[in-house]
């Protein structure tokens, strides 16, 4: 009897975990809600450790991937073919920039921010084109 409520418990801990995990939609946009042209919309997730984030191309032509250099240490990564919906389930904590291939020179990034974090000292640390640079400034103020 008690290992079947052991087992119950386990059980119970395992899936409760998962109820509570969420999922943050995020449409990739040629123009968004303020008016900006080039966008993910939300720009900024705050997501906890398990969390999902589903990107939706509202608009055609549009990917979602890691930029290079821009996730944690030990992170998946992850890059969408043009006009695909996907999910990422992201579990390691840590700051991840996103951007749109196509359009990340006009500046179609967003900042996923995963537990309680600071921002990286390096994170723009690499080649990111002017417009994108002060959108990801602009994101990670939310942190």
């Amino acid at each position: 009897m008690f290992t079947k409520i052991a087992a119950g418990v386990m059980l119970a801990t395992l899936l409760g975990g998962a109820a509570f995990a969420e999922t943050f939609e995020v449409k990739m946009l040629n123009k968004g809600s303020d008016g900006e042209r080039m966008v993910f919309e939300p720009a900024f997730v705050q997501a906890a450790p398990g969390d999902t984030i589903k990107f939706v191309p509202t608009d055609k032509a549009h990917n979602a991937e890691l930029n290079k250099g821009m996730f944690p240490e030990g992170a998946e990564i992850f890059k969408g073919k043009i006009n695909e919906e996907f999910e990422v389930v992201l579990d390691v904590e840590g700051v991840y920039g996103v951007i749109c291939k196509p359009h990340f020179a006009m500046g179609m990034v967003m900042t996923i921010a995963v537990g309680d974090v600071e921002i990286p000292e390096d994170f723009l640390g690499g080649r990111v084109p002017k417009k994108a640079k002060a959108r990801f400034e602009d994101q990670l103020s939310n942190l």
